[in-house]
């Protein structure tokens, strides 16, 4: 771990600011929103804004990157952010969120391709594994920090639109005074839809509705909080439990997964997730079960993000696995840019606790799904599964290729050893 921070610290560092500023700029929408008087249904479709351009740019940003270079990409879309996050105050119009929102979703996600492919370059094969994984603590590690910082001062003001600015400034500082090289960049062109369908159903409909989920919990929390009249003490911890059950869980789970059918284990997983939605809806006006709803809720539907791509993976040729990253990932954008509206909807109808039975809804229909697919085909045997590769939500195809390559490298020197390994020897 060490050698991996002493080669990439620069861009840890930059990464782990750019979060802070994206953890606090969703949060302090979400509660100024309910300040301005925006209604619950407005501001779902502010919300939906950052998905949708995350989806476009995780579709442009490569194109970007090869006509450009990796500097001018980076530091063009941090600069847009930086000033976008510091108008929204000036503008306190929904549309003007909404576009926004789009804009900042756009240069987050080509952010994320550069600072990825960078990350990839820098490592090699013996510390590529653990890259990745300084490379998700630091983020989550960046938005739980934002839900703190909320606090210095009133989210009805200036400055706490003007400190994620600064951050995203500062972010690109390091990276890009940073001796590393620019990587050569290069993505493999994803699978048709229709293929990986076919090849994973649970999946395709399993990531359609994580998408869902992800853009409830990570763009609808804090509208939930401000609705329900939470303090922003109160909306900072509830949005930060989310994140901190993740990073707790995430590698037992993966464990798990490693020693399992899968299809097990994402039936589980998202009864569980559903459980703590459920623990929501009903007791929500207690604040510590609240608490345990997000770390519930947080703990399962991040790890299942990376359990559907190794499920995925298991019915695909070696060679097909980078291939399909892409699909997956634009089916889990097209869930999350549906996710806020339906919720934003429901809660305007039913009023807040409605951000809870989304949740439950979208969780048990992918519990009920894994459930039948187990009666359609066998499991393959444990032994011939492919390696769960942690892995944020936030990841973009570079990151879930890069995964997948490790995995895969870890799979080949398993074998290899297994292979050399004397018969009857202990």
């Amino acid at each position: 771990m060490l050698q991996v921070l002493n080669g990439a610290w620069a861009l840890l560092l930059g990464m782990m600011l750019l979060q802070v500023g994206n953890g606090m700029q969703s949060t302090l929408l979400g509660i100024r929103g309910e300040i301005e008087g925006f209604s619950t249904f407005s501001m779902s479709l502010v919300m939906t804004g950052y998905f949708v351009g995350f989806l476009f740019g995780s579709r442009m940003a490569p194109e970007m990157i090869r006509r450009v270079g990796h500097v001018r990409v980076f530091a063009a879309l941090a600069s847009l952010i930086s000033a976008v996050m510091i108008l929204y105050p000036t503008l306190t119009d929904p549309i003007a969120w909404g576009l926004g929102r789009i804009l900042i979703g756009f240069c987050f996600s080509g952010v994320y391709v550069t600072a990825e492919s960078w990350l990839n370059n820098s490592a090699t094969n013996e510390t590529r594994g653990q890259a990745l994984s300084a490379y998700m603590i630091v983020q989550m590690v960046g938005i739980v920090s934002a839900q703190a910082l909320m606090l210095v001062a009133d989210p009805g003001g200036f400055v706490l639109f003007i400190i994620p600015s600064v951050l995203v400034s500062l972010s690109f500082a390091p990276i890009l005074l940073s001796i590393s090289p620019t990587p050569a960049f290069g993505t493999t062109k994803p699978m048709t839809l229709r293929q990986i369908l076919d090849t994973s159903p649970l999946g395709c409909v399993g990531m359609f509705l994580l998408g869902g989920v992800f853009a409830a919990q990570f763009g609808m929390a804090p509208v939930f909080g401000a609705e329900a009249g939470l303090s922003v003490a109160q909306i900072s911890t509830f949005v930060a439990t989310f994140f901190i059950g993740a990073l707790v869980l995430q590698y037992p789970i993966g464990w798990l997964s490693d020693r399992m059918d899968r299809r097990v284990l994402i039936f589980v997983a998202s009864l569980v997730c559903a459980s703590g939605a459920i623990i929501g809806f009903l007791l929500g006006e207690i604040f510590a079960m609240l608490l345990v709803a997000g770390l519930l809720i947080g703990g399962m539907s991040n790890p299942l993000y990376s359990l559907l791509i190794a499920h995925t993976n298991d019915f695909l040729d070696r060679d097909d696995m980078a291939a399909a990253s892409g699909g997956l990932l634009f089916i889990n954008g097209l869930g999350a840019v549906a996710g806020p509206p339906v919720t934003g909807w429901a809660m305007g109808k039913m009023g807040p606790s409605a951000f809870f039975l989304i949740v439950a809804v979208l969780t048990l229909t992918m519990a009920v799904y894994a459930a039948y697919r187990m009666t359609q085909r066998a499991a393959p045997a444990v032994s011939e599964t492919e390696s769960f590769a942690p892995l944020p939500a936030s990841a973009s195809v570079v990151a879930v290729e890069a995964a997948q390559e490790y995995a895969l490298e870890q799979a080949e020197q398993a074998e290899e050893a297994a292979a050399n390994t004397p018969q009857g020897s202990a």
